[in-house]
């Protein structure tokens, strides 16, 4: 895939918590349509890793180069507008409102969207592709509970409402921070064919994960982390 343009460029990142330094000069990158995993223990910095492309750090240095253009400076609502997407770990969902409710806000990243990034958009991320019926076709347990409130929902099934509503906004690059922890294995089996179906309609993902077995099945590429570095 390196004969491509890179979507995503990260270059020489470090990453600090305060004082804390928890990444050291993590280089890498990821093309377009590729799903690629950031393997490694609790504490890797995967997570950090998401978290610092999405600007929820306090500081990072080096490079960040979405479709050839530096990310250095912007917020994470104005990073989203480009079209990058994370669903970290606590889903964070807005428990109060129903499924559907959920899922018709992450609409709302368009409103928010250049129009010079619409134009951009490559084949399989236009707007529109990732409309309520096709998240609920990727998802079948929520079609039935959009009534429901989502705090009424299994953590499983919290899982899938928050990567739903973040296609709702038609992301370019979908992050995803441990999308297998935590939830039953049936729901991990159906979250990787989830992943699958995303990846066969073009959408490039990088996430993080602790299961390899899990990586194995739907990731092009695997990097392992430990301790901020890439091994």
């Amino acid at each position: 895939m390196n004969d491509c343009q890179a979507l995503l460029e990260v270059k020489k990142l470090s990453t600090f918590y305060g004082a804390a330094q928890a990444l050291f000069e993590l280089s890498f990158r990821l093309d377009e349509g590729e799903v690629l995993a950031l393997v490694g223990p609790n504490g890797a910095g995967k997570s950090t890793t998401l978290k610092s492309i999405v600007s929820w750090v306090d500081r990072w240095e080096g490079e960040i180069l979405f479709r050839s253009s530096s990310l250095k400076g912007l917020s994470t609502h104005q990073i989203a507008a480009k079209g990058i997407a994370l669903v970290p770990e606590d889903r964070r969902i807005f428990t109060s409102l129903t499924v559907e409710e959920n899922l018709r806000l992450g609409a709302q990243v368009l409103k928010r969207r250049r129009l010079q990034t619409h134009n951009s958009l490559s084949r399989g991320q236009r707007s529109g592709l990732w409309d309520l019926e096709a998240v609920l076709t990727l998802f079948p347990p929520l079609a039935p509970m959009l009534k429901r409130s989502a705090g009424q929902t299994s953590g499983g099934e919290q899982q899938m409402l928050s990567i739903a509503r973040a296609l709702m906004g038609q992301p370019q690059l979908l992050l995803l921070d441990e999308p297998s922890e935590g939830v039953a294995p049936k729901i991990v089996e159906a979250m990787a064919q989830a992943i699958v179906s995303m990846k066969r309609a073009g959408l490039s993902i990088l996430l993080s994960e602790q299961n390899r077995y899990f990586c194995d099945a739907i990731a092009d590429r695997q990097l392992e982390l430990n301790q901020g570095l890439l091994q």
